[in-house]
C-alpha cells in the first residue's frame, strides 16, 4: 500500500482556511474561537512571563485576535535595548503559545473539513 504525504506551507494553509470557510463558516468560526480561547488560556496560566502579573492580566481576545494590552508587551516579546547600550533578548512568549497551538488548530481544521 502506498503512502501519500502532503506538506503545507502558509499559502496552502490560507487556501485550506478559505475552502473550509466556504464549506461551513459556522464550524470554522467555532474552530477558530476554540483555538484562540486555548491560546488565551495558556497566556493566562503559564504561557506569559511573570514579574508583577500585569502583563499576564493584560492578555485579551477581541474578534479574531489574541494579544496583550500592556504597552511594554512588545519589548518583552521581541527584546529591547538598554540604556547602557546592551540588549535584552525577547522571550517570544506569544509566538511560543501560538506555535504550540498550531498542530491542534490544523487537526481541528481537518476534522471540521471532514465533517463538512
Amino acid at each position: 500500500m502506498s503512502k501519500v504525504s502532503i506538506k503545507l506551507n502558509s499559502g496552502d494553509i490560507a487556501k485550506l482556511e478559505k475552502e473550509l470557510e466556504r464549506l461551513n463558516a459556522i464550524r470554522f468560526d467555532a474552530v477558530l474561537k476554540k483555538n484562540l480561547t486555548q491560546i488565551l488560556n495558556t497566556a493566562r496560566s503559564d504561557g506569559t512571563p511573570v514579574d508583577s502579573e500585569e502583563l499576564r492580566k493584560s492578555s485579551s481576545m477581541e474578534g479574531g485576535e489574541v494579544g496583550y494590552t500592556k504597552e511594554y508587551a512588545p519589548h518583552v516579546e521581541y527584546g529591547h535595548r538598554t540604556r547602557n547600550g546592551g540588549f535584552v533578548q525577547g522571550q517570544h512568549f506569544l509566538k511560543n503559545n501560538v506555535d504550540a497551538q498550531m498542530p491542534i488548530y490544523y487537526k481541528d481544521l481537518k476534522e471540521a473539513l471532514k465533517k463538512g
